[in-house]
């Protein structure tokens, strides 16, 4: 479970991006790199932080993100994939226990994955990857929608 001082975190992130973003940001990718920068900055746990946008031929595109080198492409499997496909949250503790694992960064250990929706499609998909082993949990899913429900008026 997540503890209460990653909770009380999440909470301070919210608050400090509601004021950077809200009726500041001048659009979706403005407010996604906002995101983006004070999740990986602030979360000592992030190694690469960042979205992936779905396209109409079922690849995803990266988007704004922090850390090491992305794939510019995913295609046919993954954990990202895998969120677009059942639009929920998926957390992973291993990703050498995934099956279709894509590793962009072979350091990444752990990962998180929450769909961004417009309406009941997903557009998006943010995308947090760990050094370590088991660095998320359902803890993080909530306090992780609240930050992406800030994209909603952009959508």
């Amino acid at each position: 479970m997540t503890d209460a001082k990653r909770l009380a975190r999440y909470d301070r992130i919210y608050h400090q991006l509601e004021d950077l973003i809200r009726d500041k940001s001048p659009g979706l990718i403005a407010a996604m790199a906002t995101i983006v920068a004070v999740l990986h900055h602030k979360m000592p746990h992030h190694f690469w932080t960042g979205f992936y946008f779905t396209s109409d031929s079922g690849e995803l595109h990266v988007g704004p993100y922090q850390g090491s080198l992305a794939c510019q492409v995913l295609r046919d499997s993954g954990v990202c994939l895998h969120g677009v496909e059942t639009a929920a949250p998926v957390v992973v503790k291993d990703v050498e226990a995934f099956p279709g694992h894509i590793a962009c960064d072979a350091r990444s250990k752990s990962e998180i994955v929450l769909p961004v929706k417009k309406g009941e499609k997903v557009v998006a998909v943010l995308d947090i990857d760990s050094e370590k082993l088991a660095q998320f949990d359902e803890g993080d899913v909530a306090p992780l929608q609240r930050i992406l429900s800030l994209l909603t008026p952009f959508l």
